[in-house]
């Protein structure tokens, strides 16, 4: 069993999801950055800043566009605590302490701080109020406060994706619900279907195939959050069926559709028993 709370926020570009799980999270990547607590378990994680085990107490931090995944320790239920903010946020929310937000990090995937926990606590705490949506200007104090402690200038940066590599990605993200044919994009790549895959997952971390259904998923969520039914995104998706998507997803997201859906459009609790 699992259970998500999606916290309803008062600022744009910021999400605050509460959940407990013993889920096994696969390789994926977020468009945004994160940050939270675990209140409860452990966790083991690989990704780009390498393998890190988090415990009860302790914070994790994830960057846009790193590949990681996420298990419990010792296959025991754990909760955490997570906002998931867009670039757009963070600019707005440091834009008077730096001249550019390009290279900014969270540089310790797990790190520990007693007061920036209890910042996080108190802003989470806050969101589940009854009041959260009437103290926008609190809610960003708090995230003012939050990010400046804990982002700083990346010290290396990641090799550029070269031009071929940039189609094939640009072709994936413009229309997931599109079958994908991996001759047709080794063929706009000017590579053959080995080199492509070798070359793709060495500049992203995902697979072409693993990164375009991760963008079919993303799809799907967003679609849910806008209120289709499941069936409904299935369908404007390219699933075979819904239950392709049901599988899909909860492999992904650790909830069902219909779940996810629940949670978000109420902002309450959601104990999700097939998850």
């Amino acid at each position: 069993m699992a259970d998500f709370r999606f916290h309803p926020t008062p600022l744009a570009g910021l999400e605050a999801v509460s959940a407990t799980s013993a889920h096994v999270f696969p390789k994926h990547t977020h468009d945004t950055y994160g940050i939270g607590f675990l209140s409860a378990g452990g966790q083991i994680s690989a990704s780009g800043r390498g393998q890190v085990e988090a415990e009860a107490g302790q914070l994790i931090t994830v960057n846009p566009g790193e590949v990681h995944d996420g298990a419990p320790l010792g296959r025991m239920t754990r909760s955490w605590h997570m906002l998931y903010l867009t670039p757009e946020r963070v600019s707005e929310s440091v834009s008077d302490l730096v001249s550019t937000t390009m290279d900014l990090e969270f540089e310790f995937p797990v790190f520990a701080d007693p007061a920036i926990r209890n910042l996080l606590r108190q802003l989470h705490n806050r969101l589940a109020g009854e009041d959260a949506m009437c103290e926008a200007d609190a809610v960003r104090e708090a995230l003012i406060l939050l990010l400046g402690r804990t982002l700083s200038r990346r010290t290396t940066s990641p090799p550029p994706l070269p031009a071929s590599l940039r189609r094939v990605r640009e072709r994936l993200d413009d229309d997931p619900a599109r079958a994908v044919d991996l001759h047709a994009l080794a063929r706009d790549a000017g590579l053959s279907r080995f080199q492509l895959i070798r070359a793709f997952h060495r500049h992203t971390g995902l697979t072409p195939h693993a990164y375009h259904m991760q963008s079919r998923a993303h799809l799907s969520r967003r679609l849910l959050a806008e209120g289709l039914s499941p069936a409904e995104v299935a369908a404007a998706c390219g699933y075979v069926d819904q239950s392709h998507m049901h599988r899909e997803f909860r492999r992904r997201f650790g909830l069902t559709p219909g779940a996810y859906r629940s949670a978000w459009l109420t902002r309450n609790p959601v104990q999700d028993r097939s998850a």
